[in-house]
Protein backbone atom coordinates (compact mmCIF):
# COMPACT_ATOMS: atom_id res chain seq x y z
CA UNK A 1 0.00 0.00 0.00
CA UNK A 2 1.32 3.41 -1.01
CA UNK A 3 2.19 5.59 1.97
CA UNK A 4 0.72 9.08 2.25
CA UNK A 5 3.29 11.57 0.98
CA UNK A 6 3.80 14.63 3.22
CA UNK A 7 5.77 17.70 2.10
CA UNK A 8 6.99 19.77 5.05
CA UNK A 9 8.09 23.41 4.90
CA UNK A 10 10.22 24.47 7.88
CA UNK A 11 12.79 27.26 8.21
CA UNK A 12 15.39 25.16 10.03
CA UNK A 13 15.99 21.44 10.47
CA UNK A 14 18.74 19.08 11.60
CA UNK A 15 21.71 19.30 11.75
CA UNK A 16 20.65 22.81 12.81
CA UNK A 17 19.83 23.25 16.46
CA UNK A 18 19.90 26.98 17.23
CA UNK A 19 16.19 27.46 16.49
CA UNK A 20 15.40 25.21 19.45
CA UNK A 21 12.03 23.54 19.96
CA UNK A 22 10.55 23.56 16.43
CA UNK A 23 13.55 21.64 15.06
CA UNK A 24 13.26 19.05 17.83
CA UNK A 25 9.50 18.79 17.35
CA UNK A 26 9.89 18.08 13.64
CA UNK A 27 12.74 15.60 14.11
CA UNK A 28 10.75 13.65 16.70
CA UNK A 29 7.59 13.69 14.58
CA UNK A 30 9.16 12.21 11.46
CA UNK A 31 11.14 9.70 13.51
CA UNK A 32 7.97 8.41 15.15
CA UNK A 33 5.81 8.33 12.03
CA UNK A 34 8.17 7.48 9.15
CA UNK A 35 6.97 3.86 9.08
CA UNK A 36 3.44 5.07 8.29
CA UNK A 37 4.13 8.12 6.11
CA UNK A 38 6.62 9.27 3.50
CA UNK A 39 8.18 12.60 4.58
CA UNK A 40 9.85 15.21 2.37
CA UNK A 41 11.30 18.17 4.30
CA UNK A 42 12.12 21.42 2.52
CA UNK A 43 14.31 23.72 4.63
CA UNK A 44 17.13 26.26 4.60
CA UNK A 45 20.74 25.18 4.10
CA UNK A 46 21.82 27.29 7.10
CA UNK A 47 21.15 27.22 10.82
CA UNK A 48 19.19 29.92 12.68
CA UNK A 49 21.00 33.32 12.57
CA UNK A 50 23.77 31.78 10.42
CA UNK A 51 24.75 32.65 6.84
CA UNK A 52 27.30 29.86 6.29
CA UNK A 53 25.75 26.66 4.85
CA UNK A 54 25.98 23.37 6.70
CA UNK A 55 29.28 21.68 5.84
CA UNK A 56 29.31 18.45 3.84
CA UNK A 57 25.65 18.72 2.85
CA UNK A 58 24.70 18.94 -0.82
CA UNK A 59 22.24 21.77 -1.49
CA UNK A 60 19.15 21.95 -3.71
CA UNK A 61 18.57 18.22 -4.11
CA UNK A 62 16.71 15.54 -2.19
CA UNK A 63 18.95 13.74 0.32
CA UNK A 64 18.15 10.56 2.22
CA UNK A 65 17.96 11.65 5.87
CA UNK A 66 16.69 8.32 7.19
CA UNK A 67 14.43 5.57 5.92
CA UNK A 68 11.17 7.24 4.93
CA UNK A 69 12.54 10.77 5.30
CA UNK A 70 14.19 12.95 2.63
CA UNK A 71 15.43 16.52 3.06
CA UNK A 72 15.95 19.31 0.53
CA UNK A 73 18.41 21.93 1.85
CA UNK A 74 17.63 24.99 -0.26
CA UNK A 75 20.04 27.88 -0.62
CA UNK A 76 18.65 31.43 -0.67
CA UNK A 77 18.25 31.46 -4.47
CA UNK A 78 16.04 28.37 -4.36
CA UNK A 79 13.68 29.52 -1.63
CA UNK A 80 11.10 30.89 -4.05
CA UNK A 81 7.74 30.29 -5.71
CA UNK A 82 9.20 28.78 -8.90
CA UNK A 83 11.19 26.09 -7.06
CA UNK A 84 8.36 25.30 -4.65
CA UNK A 85 5.89 24.96 -7.50
CA UNK A 86 8.23 22.61 -9.35
CA UNK A 87 8.75 20.46 -6.25
CA UNK A 88 5.01 20.21 -5.58
CA UNK A 89 4.37 19.25 -9.21
CA UNK A 90 7.07 16.57 -9.09
CA UNK A 91 6.24 15.07 -5.69
CA UNK A 92 2.46 15.36 -5.91
CA UNK A 93 2.12 15.24 -2.09
CA UNK A 94 -1.20 14.40 -0.49
CA UNK A 95 -0.41 16.73 2.43
CA UNK A 96 1.42 20.02 2.85
CA UNK A 97 2.60 20.54 6.44
CA UNK A 98 3.70 24.11 7.11
CA UNK A 99 5.66 24.78 10.27
CA UNK A 100 4.99 28.23 11.69
CA UNK A 101 3.04 31.35 10.79
CA UNK A 102 5.16 34.42 10.05
CA UNK A 103 8.03 33.25 7.84
CA UNK A 104 7.56 34.60 4.30
CA UNK A 105 9.61 31.90 2.59
CA UNK A 106 8.56 28.84 4.58
CA UNK A 107 5.10 29.66 5.92
CA UNK A 108 3.33 32.28 3.82
CA UNK A 109 4.69 31.54 0.34
CA UNK A 110 3.80 27.80 0.47
CA UNK A 111 0.25 28.74 1.48
CA UNK A 112 -0.17 30.88 -1.62
CA UNK A 113 0.65 27.84 -3.77
CA UNK A 114 -1.62 25.29 -2.14
CA UNK A 115 -4.85 27.05 -3.18
CA UNK A 116 -4.37 26.20 -6.83
CA UNK A 117 -3.46 22.56 -6.16
CA UNK A 118 -6.25 21.74 -3.68
CA UNK A 119 -3.76 19.90 -1.48
CA UNK A 120 -4.68 19.00 2.09
CA UNK A 121 -2.82 21.67 4.07
CA UNK A 122 -1.88 21.77 7.74
CA UNK A 123 -0.31 24.73 9.55
CA UNK A 124 1.49 24.10 12.84
CA UNK A 125 1.12 27.23 14.96
CA UNK A 126 4.05 26.29 17.22
CA UNK A 127 2.96 28.73 19.92
CA UNK A 128 3.20 31.70 17.56
CA UNK A 129 -0.43 32.69 18.11
CA UNK A 130 -0.16 32.87 21.90
CA UNK A 131 -0.54 36.38 23.24
CA UNK A 132 2.97 36.34 24.73
CA UNK A 133 4.41 35.49 21.29
CA UNK A 134 2.31 38.05 19.39
CA UNK A 135 3.42 40.80 21.78
CA UNK A 136 7.02 40.44 20.55
CA UNK A 137 7.17 42.76 17.50
CA UNK A 138 3.42 42.89 17.93
CA UNK A 139 2.64 45.65 15.44
CA UNK A 140 3.90 43.72 12.42
CA UNK A 141 2.35 40.45 13.55
CA UNK A 142 -1.09 41.92 14.22
CA UNK A 143 -1.06 43.68 10.85
CA UNK A 144 -0.16 40.43 9.06
CA UNK A 145 -2.80 38.41 10.91
CA UNK A 146 -5.46 40.98 10.04
CA UNK A 147 -4.50 40.79 6.36
CA UNK A 148 -4.39 36.98 6.47
CA UNK A 149 -7.94 36.81 7.84
CA UNK A 150 -9.30 39.31 5.33
CA UNK A 151 -7.50 37.72 2.40
CA UNK A 152 -8.56 34.17 3.25
CA UNK A 153 -4.99 32.91 3.54
CA UNK A 154 -6.11 30.13 5.88
CA UNK A 155 -9.22 29.12 3.97
CA UNK A 156 -9.53 25.30 3.87
CA UNK A 157 -6.47 24.97 6.12
CA UNK A 158 -6.31 22.78 9.22
CA UNK A 159 -4.32 24.11 12.16
CA UNK A 160 -2.22 21.80 14.27
CA UNK A 161 -2.31 22.72 17.96
CA UNK A 162 -0.22 20.81 20.49
CA UNK A 163 -2.56 21.37 23.44
CA UNK A 164 -5.99 22.75 24.31
CA UNK A 165 -4.60 26.15 25.31
CA UNK A 166 -3.02 26.58 21.89
CA UNK A 167 -6.29 25.50 20.30
CA UNK A 168 -8.04 28.35 22.11
CA UNK A 169 -5.25 30.80 21.14
CA UNK A 170 -5.78 29.94 17.47
CA UNK A 171 -9.55 30.41 17.68
CA UNK A 172 -9.13 33.71 19.53
CA UNK A 173 -6.77 35.17 16.93
CA UNK A 174 -8.11 33.73 13.67
CA UNK A 175 -11.74 32.89 14.43
CA UNK A 176 -13.75 29.90 15.58
CA UNK A 177 -14.67 28.79 12.06
CA UNK A 178 -11.19 27.37 11.53
CA UNK A 179 -10.59 23.66 11.86
CA UNK A 180 -8.07 22.85 14.60
CA UNK A 181 -6.80 19.39 15.55
CA UNK A 182 -4.87 18.83 18.78
CA UNK A 183 -1.87 16.47 18.70
CA UNK A 184 0.75 16.87 21.43
CA UNK A 185 4.43 17.07 20.56
CA UNK A 186 6.16 13.73 20.28
CA UNK A 187 9.15 13.10 22.56
CA UNK A 188 12.43 11.38 21.82
CA UNK A 189 11.89 7.64 21.71
CA UNK A 190 14.68 6.67 24.09
CA UNK A 191 15.20 7.99 27.62
CA UNK A 192 18.81 8.54 28.75
CA UNK A 193 20.48 6.74 31.62
CA UNK A 194 20.25 8.72 34.87
CA UNK A 195 23.52 10.00 36.29
CA UNK A 196 23.55 10.89 39.99
CA UNK A 197 25.02 14.28 40.84
CA UNK A 198 26.39 15.18 44.27
CA UNK A 199 24.14 17.57 46.21
CA UNK A 200 25.46 19.28 49.33
CA UNK A 201 23.42 21.57 51.52
CA UNK A 202 24.26 25.18 50.70
CA UNK A 203 25.35 24.49 47.11
CA UNK A 204 23.25 24.72 43.95
CA UNK A 205 24.06 24.44 40.26
CA UNK A 206 21.34 25.79 37.96
CA UNK A 207 21.14 25.77 34.17
CA UNK A 208 19.06 27.50 31.51
CA UNK A 209 19.03 26.20 27.93
CA UNK A 210 17.13 28.84 25.98
CA UNK A 211 17.93 31.84 23.86
CA UNK A 212 18.63 35.06 25.74
CA UNK A 213 15.43 36.94 24.96
CA UNK A 214 12.53 38.70 26.73
CA UNK A 215 10.11 35.85 26.02
CA UNK A 216 12.44 33.43 27.83
CA UNK A 217 12.54 35.83 30.82
CA UNK A 218 16.28 35.60 31.47
CA UNK A 219 16.32 38.98 33.19
CA UNK A 220 13.52 37.92 35.54
CA UNK A 221 15.52 34.82 36.51
CA UNK A 222 18.56 36.93 37.33
CA UNK A 223 16.54 39.44 39.33
CA UNK A 224 15.10 36.67 41.48
CA UNK A 225 18.62 35.47 42.25
CA UNK A 226 19.67 39.01 43.18
CA UNK A 227 16.90 39.16 45.79
CA UNK A 228 18.08 36.07 47.70
CA UNK A 229 19.60 36.45 51.16
CA UNK A 230 23.38 36.23 51.33
CA UNK A 231 23.31 33.39 53.86
CA UNK A 232 21.37 31.20 51.41
CA UNK A 233 24.49 29.51 50.06
CA UNK A 234 26.55 29.40 46.88
CA UNK A 235 24.83 29.36 43.49
CA UNK A 236 26.20 28.71 40.03
CA UNK A 237 23.81 29.61 37.19
CA UNK A 238 24.98 28.82 33.65
CA UNK A 239 23.19 30.15 30.58
CA UNK A 240 23.32 28.24 27.29
CA UNK A 241 21.66 29.84 24.30
CA UNK A 242 21.80 32.32 21.47
CA UNK A 243 21.92 35.99 22.47
CA UNK A 244 18.84 37.00 20.54
CA UNK A 245 18.62 40.62 21.68
CA UNK A 246 21.80 42.57 22.48
CA UNK A 247 19.98 45.38 24.32
CA UNK A 248 18.23 42.83 26.49
CA UNK A 249 21.52 41.07 27.16
CA UNK A 250 23.02 44.38 28.33
CA UNK A 251 20.23 44.63 30.91
CA UNK A 252 21.00 41.09 32.01
CA UNK A 253 24.70 41.85 32.33
CA UNK A 254 23.98 44.83 34.58
CA UNK A 255 22.24 42.53 37.04
CA UNK A 256 24.96 39.89 36.72
CA UNK A 257 27.68 42.45 37.49
CA UNK A 258 25.86 43.51 40.66
CA UNK A 259 25.31 40.02 42.04
CA UNK A 260 27.06 39.16 45.32
CA UNK A 261 30.15 36.97 45.27
CA UNK A 262 28.27 33.81 46.31
CA UNK A 263 26.15 33.89 43.11
CA UNK A 264 28.04 33.29 39.88
CA UNK A 265 26.42 33.53 36.45
CA UNK A 266 28.10 32.68 33.14
CA UNK A 267 26.96 32.63 29.54
CA UNK A 268 28.39 29.43 28.06
CA UNK A 269 27.40 29.98 24.42
CA UNK A 270 25.23 27.45 22.62
CA UNK A 271 25.12 23.69 22.97
CA UNK A 272 24.51 21.18 20.20
CA UNK A 273 21.09 19.53 20.43
CA UNK A 274 22.74 16.10 20.76
CA UNK A 275 24.54 17.26 23.90
CA UNK A 276 21.61 18.87 25.72
CA UNK A 277 20.80 15.82 27.85
CA UNK A 278 24.44 15.29 28.75
CA UNK A 279 24.82 18.98 29.64
CA UNK A 280 21.75 18.95 31.90
CA UNK A 281 23.19 16.07 33.93
CA UNK A 282 25.98 18.36 35.14
CA UNK A 283 23.46 20.51 37.04
CA UNK A 284 20.97 20.12 39.85
CA UNK A 285 17.98 21.77 38.16
CA UNK A 286 16.68 23.67 35.15
CA UNK A 287 15.84 27.29 36.00
CA UNK A 288 13.73 28.89 33.27
CA UNK A 289 10.86 31.24 34.22
CA UNK A 290 9.71 31.54 30.60
CA UNK A 291 6.82 33.82 29.65
CA UNK A 292 5.31 31.06 27.56
CA UNK A 293 6.13 27.71 25.94
CA UNK A 294 4.04 25.85 23.41
CA UNK A 295 5.68 22.64 24.62
CA UNK A 296 9.14 23.05 26.13
CA UNK A 297 11.39 20.29 24.78
CA UNK A 298 14.21 21.30 27.10
CA UNK A 299 11.84 20.87 30.06
CA UNK A 300 11.10 17.30 29.00
CA UNK A 301 14.81 16.67 28.38
CA UNK A 302 15.56 17.82 31.92
CA UNK A 303 12.84 15.64 33.43
CA UNK A 304 14.05 12.71 31.32
CA UNK A 305 17.57 13.20 32.67
CA UNK A 306 16.17 12.95 36.20
CA UNK A 307 16.50 16.60 37.14
CA UNK A 308 13.74 18.74 38.68
CA UNK A 309 12.72 21.93 36.90
CA UNK A 310 11.92 25.41 38.21
CA UNK A 311 9.73 27.03 35.56
CA UNK A 312 6.77 29.38 35.21
CA UNK A 313 3.15 28.30 34.99
CA UNK A 314 3.09 29.41 31.34
CA UNK A 315 3.92 25.98 29.87
CA UNK A 316 1.97 22.72 29.49
CA UNK A 317 4.08 21.22 32.29
CA UNK A 318 1.86 21.81 35.32
CA UNK A 319 1.34 20.42 38.83
CA UNK A 320 4.99 19.44 39.01
CA UNK A 321 5.27 19.81 42.78
CA UNK A 322 2.59 17.17 43.33
CA UNK A 323 4.80 14.64 41.56
CA UNK A 324 8.04 15.88 43.14
CA UNK A 325 9.23 16.69 39.63
CA UNK A 326 9.76 20.43 40.10
CA UNK A 327 7.81 23.66 40.44
CA UNK A 328 5.65 25.67 38.02
CA UNK A 329 5.22 29.10 39.57
CA UNK A 330 3.10 32.14 38.79
CA UNK A 331 5.34 34.87 37.39
CA UNK A 332 3.51 37.38 39.60
CA UNK A 333 3.98 35.41 42.81
CA UNK A 334 5.80 36.99 45.71
CA UNK A 335 9.52 36.34 45.79
CA UNK A 336 9.44 36.09 49.57
CA UNK A 337 6.33 34.89 51.29
CA UNK A 338 5.66 34.03 54.91
CA UNK A 339 2.57 32.10 53.81
CA UNK A 340 3.41 28.37 53.55
CA UNK A 341 0.70 27.82 50.93
CA UNK A 342 2.16 30.49 48.64
CA UNK A 343 5.18 29.18 46.77
CA UNK A 344 7.34 31.98 45.45
CA UNK A 345 10.53 31.98 43.43
CA UNK A 346 12.75 32.86 46.37
CA UNK A 347 11.18 30.21 48.56
CA UNK A 348 11.85 27.46 46.00
CA UNK A 349 15.39 28.63 45.28
CA UNK A 350 16.15 28.57 49.01
CA UNK A 351 14.57 25.10 49.25
CA UNK A 352 16.80 23.81 46.46
CA UNK A 353 19.90 25.35 48.01
CA UNK A 354 19.20 23.76 51.38
CA UNK A 355 18.48 20.25 50.02
CA UNK A 356 20.75 17.40 51.00
CA UNK A 357 21.48 14.37 48.83
CA UNK A 358 18.68 12.07 50.04
CA UNK A 359 15.89 14.63 49.58
CA UNK A 360 17.30 15.85 46.27
CA UNK A 361 17.46 12.28 44.93
CA UNK A 362 13.72 11.92 45.62
CA UNK A 363 12.99 14.94 43.43
CA UNK A 364 15.24 13.51 40.72
CA UNK A 365 13.24 10.27 40.79
CA UNK A 366 9.99 12.24 40.61
CA UNK A 367 11.26 14.16 37.57
CA UNK A 368 12.12 10.94 35.78
CA UNK A 369 8.72 9.40 36.59
CA UNK A 370 6.99 12.44 35.11
CA UNK A 371 9.01 12.09 31.90
CA UNK A 372 8.32 8.36 31.66
CA UNK A 373 4.60 8.95 32.06
CA UNK A 374 4.64 11.28 29.07
CA UNK A 375 6.98 9.30 26.81
CA UNK A 376 5.14 6.02 27.31
CA UNK A 377 1.76 7.42 26.26
CA UNK A 378 0.64 5.41 23.21
CA UNK A 379 -2.09 7.93 22.39
CA UNK A 380 0.44 10.57 21.29
CA UNK A 381 1.20 9.05 17.88
CA UNK A 382 -2.44 8.10 17.34
CA UNK A 383 -3.40 11.78 17.42
CA UNK A 384 -1.07 12.45 14.48
CA UNK A 385 -2.80 9.83 12.37
CA UNK A 386 -6.03 11.72 12.95
CA UNK A 387 -4.24 14.94 11.98
CA UNK A 388 -2.79 13.62 8.72
CA UNK A 389 -5.60 11.29 7.66
CA UNK A 390 -8.58 13.61 8.28
CA UNK A 391 -10.54 15.14 5.40
CA UNK A 392 -10.48 18.93 5.06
Amino acid sequence: MQKTRILIFIDWFLPGYKAGGPVRSMANMVDYLKDDYEFYILTRNTDYTESIPYPDIKNNTWLEFSEGVKVFYADAENQNRRVYKRIINELKPEVLYINGVYSWRFSILPLTLKARKKIKTIVAARGMLAQSAIDVKGGKKRFFLKLAKRGGLYKNVVFHATNEKEEQDIYKVLGVRLKVIVADNLPKKDLPDIKIIEKKKGELKLVSLARIAPEKNTLFALERLAELDEFAGSIQFDLYGQIYNEDYWKECRKVINQLPAHIKVEHKGTVDAKLVGQTIQGYHALYMPTRGENFGHVILECLSAGRPVLISDQTPWRNLKEHKAGWDIDLKSEVRSSQPEKIGWGRVLNLLISMKQEEFDEWCKGARRRAEGFVNNDKLSEAYKILFDHNN
